[in-house]
């Protein structure tokens, strides 16, 4: 599971705040949880509980409430909000920054950030960001396209005919998110895969090499990232192997940051149209989802059909 660090300066940067107070250096300071906090109670001088590692919010409320504090109270929850824990404040509204905030501040090199936009939105918009930045991330071998919706995860060996079976999928008419290697990062319990910035919108194909996706199908016919819903493993075909025919065997699944996602292992064979075989079993994963088991249905006929000649050719 990869590390990923989130500063100040890229919060400031990906949702243009104006830096008010503090220095280069002190937009350097790594932001460790993925929440904001209203420091109403901490204004009124209650620090108990009180989580120092979020981000500091201050909206109308706060600024209407700080103006009628005194010097001495302004001081003390001033210098308890910005304390090395607490990576940044951000004043909304296009507030001015208070001017005691903004001297004890400037002498600890503290960052305090300005904008003009709703405190709601502010809120939104930096726990969003947050989130998508710190999630766990992983990357795995891979190809991952959209069908039917849905975000399929195509893994196996190399020169299995993942990435020539993506192409014939795109000219179907299926989406392209990631060749060769996928991005999977842990969001609100759900696999969220995406294309290194690298390799976006690039195919490779043996004997013809890479090839733009994009510019030779259309923009629509890659997607920046999806949910990763089913993941079918492709694998070279054993003629000792008994394969699943039916659909009633135990249910696989691959783990991928302690999320299971459902696994289909197909077997290649020359001769055997994979892209046409993986469009049904996607749609039969569609089906089963809304209830729709066409193996069970299968399994329910043939017990039918061994009561019926239980009773001698008559129905019961």
């Amino acid at each position: 599971m990869g590390e990923r660090k989130v500063t100040v300066k890229d919060l400031k940067e990906h949702l243009n705040y104006v830096q008010v107070t503090g220095n280069e250096l002190s937009l350097e300071r790594e932001i460790l949880v993925a929440d904001t906090n209203r420091p109403g109670l901490e204004l009124t001088g209650y620090y108990l509980h009180s989580q120092r590692e979020r981000i500091v919010i201050l909206g109308n409320k706060e600024m209407g409430y700080i103006q009628g504090m005194s010097h001495e109270a302004q001081f003390t929850s001033f210098e308890y909000l910005t304390q090395d824990e607490t990576p940044c404040i951000i004043i909304t509204h296009g507030a001015q920054c208070p001017d005691l905030l903004r001297e004890i501040a400037q002498r600890k090199k503290f960052p305090v950030l300005c904008t003009h936009e709703e405190t709601y939105r502010v809120i939104i918009d930096t726990v969003t960001f947050l989130d998508e930045k710190m999630a766990p991330m992983t990357s795995l071998h891979g190809v991952l396209v959209q069908i039917y919706g849905k975000g399929v995860l195509l893994t196996g060996e190399s020169g299995m005919g993942k990435s020539e079976i993506a192409l014939e999928l795109i000219k179907k008419g299926h989406l392209l998110i990631a060749d060769d290697r996928v991005d999977c990062f842990l969001m609100h319990q759900e696999i969220i895969g995406q294309s290194p910035p690298v390799l976006k919108e690039m195919l490779e194909i043996r004997g013809v090499g890479i090839i733009n996706v994009s510019k030779m199908f259309g923009v629509s016919s890659v997607l920046d990232k999806t949910k990763i819903d089913l993941n079918i493993h492709l694998e070279p075909w054993q003629v000792e192997k008994d394969y699943d025919r039916v659909g009633i065997e135990k249910k696989k699944y691959k783990d991928i940051l302690g999320v299971s996602i459902p696994k289909l292992e197909l077997p290649v064979k020359e001769g055997r149209s994979m892209a046409a075989i993986i469009e049904s079993a996607v749609t039969n994963y569609l089906l089963s989802s809304m209830g729709q088991d066409s193996a069970k249905e299968f399994e329910e006929r043939i017990l039918r059909y061994i009561e019926f000649n239980k009773n001698g050719g008559n129905e019961s």
